[in-house]
């Protein structure tokens, strides 16, 4: 049966209470599961253009993966877990390097090539080949991470698995983001853009370019080679002016930084912490 088929019947059965859906289609819902573990589908993917096309029914499934589930033991080595979702199994045959105690979730994919060192990452998700997530890092429900990224050390990726239209967060190939920055409610990373410490960008997150005359401001994305760090923005309250957080483009990653041996030392000359 063809993935378009798979689809109509999770669309189907997507509108069912959850007693009917697991009666009449446990088994095709586990195959869209298993299909998104394997990365022969994916939440979203991007289009010949750079745009970027959310697969409701991917998402759909999730949802009703978890409503015809029930918690159970699961049993990994020495510890005990309960849980409607199993742990993601990786052998060495899959060509990724997992250091204990990382965990994917069943349901999420890592490229060949991909790194996790003691991490997370949530079903729905996709983590491209030479991507690193970093100690402590998270990656969220259904978020696309590209190929060859850095997520340093307790980096957070936002999930957006409800609704299933919305799209999810998206790191472009080659991305930087620096420690503790946060990404979350859907906002898409430009390619090899790079994100100081601790920036935090949500979907309302004013993001101004500073680099010319005039700013320029951006909503829920970051475009491509940019280089960004905390910032502020001055707002009126009826109590008062007060700063509210936003993110600040302070330059454009130069040739100089595509090697990752130099990238360090490249975001230091714009005074960016790393």
């Amino acid at each position: 049966m063809s993935m378009d088929d798979l689809a109509a019947d999770i669309d189907r059965l997507y509108e069912m209470p959850a007693e009917r859906a697991a009666a009449e289609g446990r088994d095709r819902v586990d195959e869209a599961v298993a299909a998104l573990d394997r990365g022969e589908v994916r939440v979203a993917a991007p289009t010949a253009g750079g745009e970027w096309v959310v697969n409701e029914w991917v998402k759909k499934a999730i949802l009703v993966y978890f409503r015809i589930r029930t918690n159970e033991p699961i049993e990994v080595g020495p510890y005990t877990y309960y849980d409607k979702v199993p742990l993601k199994r990786v052998t060495p045959d899959d060509g990724v390097r997992v250091v204990p105690p990382a965990v994917a979730r069943y349901g999420s994919y890592l490229e060949p090539g991909a790194v996790m060192m003691p991490s997370y990452v949530n079903i729905g998700a996709w983590v491209g080949a030479g991507t690193m997530v970093d100690t402590w890092a998270t990656v969220g429900s259904c978020a696309q991470v590209g190929r060859d990224v850095h997520l340093s050390g307790g980096v957070g990726i936002g999930g957006v698995l409800e609704p299933p239209q919305a799209t999810p967060v998206i790191i472009g190939d080659g991305a930087f983001l620096g420690s503790r920055a946060i990404v979350v409610e859907g906002v898409t990373i430009g390619p090899e853009a790079v994100l100081g410490a601790n920036v935090v960008i949500t979907a309302s997150t004013p993001i101004i370019d500073v680099t010319g005359e005039e700013p320029v401001e951006y909503r829920g994305e970051v475009p491509a080679r940019s280089v960004v760090v905390p910032g502020t923005r001055a707002k009126s309250f009826p109590a008062g002016d007060y700063q509210l957080p936003a993110a600040l483009i302070i330059g454009t990653r130069s040739e100089s930084t595509d090697r990752k041996t130099s990238l360090n030392d490249a975001l230091r000359t714009h005074g960016v912490a790393v």
